[in-house]
């Protein structure tokens, strides 16, 4: 690792701070990982060490870290095993058999699979959505470099559940306890663990109580799926006579450190008591499109709830690409809300950068660009044929960046991606052995995939 100081300059430097500060031309001075200056070149140059390193980037631009707010890193290798079939079918018939199988070594392979592909999208940051295999999570982002914030999935009523995550209330928190105090603050401080709790189908109100009291006990943050289908709302009226936010809200969990993923079908009402709670979202729109709904993250962001932007798990969406979901943010809340206005591309760039940063907790070390916080930045090169002529740049960013724009990616000053070569894990080995193991972890879930109308030929037939 290469510890001398270093300077970017040339490019275009958006820093998503609180004054939307750019710097054309501008250059950033990175030092032990951090920022230790940002600006014009010409007011850092005279701030340069002499063993400074130089890396010119013209007609580049330089964004914060993207940050991914809900991943399912252990669902990788089951991308294409639940299409076209809905949540529970998803869940119960396909998903959790299929999570069931996995031992520590899959899921290491699924999360460095899963931390390839964020990467190449310019993520920097994500939240897991809540493995089983903490531990082999753990160590894969590690190896991986990027910043995460790691969370076990708990569910105590085994309703649909494989019979081996049978678990009870003191089990699943006594677990979650040794996750964070073998991995809070581990891997150079850029990981950090929550508490997870999966839906209102499978937690007890014990556990519920208990995961808010153990979260203010511990100082972090909860991490659940709520409001993502109607059935919810009806499971829920029927336990307590309330929806499902209601009745949280009566659980009293529902707080600035409550990081409730989906949302799609929350009331008005519902809507006013993430407010006045300060909860913060994780909005996923291309799971939302296929298999949940149509939530009103307009009226959220009108009630100044913070939304941020996540991907889910691959087989709810297919692309772990932080980026399509951007655009699909603006489609999602324009089509619904039939106003072209809607959902304006500066917010949506803010979902996965500032707003990201808040939604984790993490705000005064990422997010943004500036002086003293970590330097977790993306290089896009915006001159390819995908996202020329530059008439809006910011619009350009949200609705044509893609993949192949994202030239470099810096976690805490480290390169884990420089000009489109992963440098942390061998990709063709990763790629390799993800493909051996997800057919056999399929094969022993029992999962029958079904007939498409295509056949493949053999030679000679």
């Amino acid at each position: 690792m290469d510890t001398r100081p270093l300077l970017l300059s040339g490019a275009t430097i958006l820093t998503m701070d609180d004054r939307d500060r750019w710097y054309e031309e501008g250059a950033i001075l990175v030092k032990s990982g951090k920022i230790e200056a940002i600006g014009l070149i010409q007011e850092i140059e005279y701030r340069l060490p002499p063993d400074c390193e130089r890396i010119e980037l013209p007609d580049r631009w330089i964004l914060p870290g993207f940050i991914n707010t809900h991943v399912h890193t252990s669902q990788q290798l089951a991308r294409g095993l639940a299409d076209d079939v809905d949540l529970l079918t998803w869940l119960r018939d396909r998903i959790w058999p299929y999570e069931s199988q996995l031992t520590e070594e899959d899921c290491y392979i699924s999360t460095l699979l899963t931390g390839i592909e964020l990467i190449r999208s310019g993520v920097t940051t994500f939240c897991e959505a809540g493995g089983q295999h903490v531990d082999a999570i753990g160590c894969a982002t590690e190896a991986l470099g990027l910043r995460a914030m790691l969370c076990r999935s708990t569910m105590d009523i085994p309703t649909g559940l494989p019979a081996s995550w049978d678990s009870t209330k003191r089990e699943s928190l006594d677990q979650q306890i040794e996750h964070f105090w073998r991995w809070q603050n581990e891997a150079e401080n850029r990981i950090r663990v929550c508490l997870g709790l999966r839906t209102i189908f499978n937690c007890s109100d014990d556990l519920i109580l208990g995961t808010r009291d153990l979260a203010a006990e511990l100082g972090i943050r909860i991490n659940m799926h709520v409001a993502e289908i109607p059935a919810e709302n009806d499971f829920c009226f029927q336990r307590s006579g309330k929806t499902v936010v209601e009745h949280l809200a009566d659980l009293k969990i529902l707080g600035p450190n409550f990081l409730a993923v989906h949302c799609v079908w929350l009331t008005p009402q519902e809507i006013d008591l993430f407010a006045k709670f300060d909860v913060k979202v994780s909005h996923n729109p291309a799971a939302a499109m296929r298999v949940l709904g149509w939530p009103r993250i307009t009226e959220m962001q009108h009630q100044h709830i913070c939304v941020s932007l996540g991907t889910d798990g691959a087989p709810c969406n297919n692309r772990m690409t932080l980026i399509d979901e951007m655009w699909l943010a603006t489609l999602l809340q324009k089509a619904r809300t039939q106003n072209p206005g809607a959902m304006p591309v500066e917010s949506v760039l803010s979902m996965v950068t500032r707003d990201g940063a808040r939604a984790l907790g993490w705000e005064n070390e990422i997010g943004s660009l500036a002086e003293q916080k970590q330097a977790d930045l993306v290089v896009i090169n915006p001159n390819t044929a995908t996202m020329l002529p530059l008439h809006d740049p910011i619009a350009n960013l949200v609705n044509a960046l893609r993949e192949h724009n994202v030239e470099s990616v810096m976690v805490g000053g480290n390169w884990v991606m420089r000009e489109r070569q992963i440098l942390t894990v061998n990709e063709s080995e990763v790629c390799s052995e993800a493909t051996k193991r997800a057919t056999h972890i399929r094969e022993r879930a029992g999962i029958v995939l079904p007939e498409r109308f295509w056949k493949v030929r053999k030679p000679g037939k």
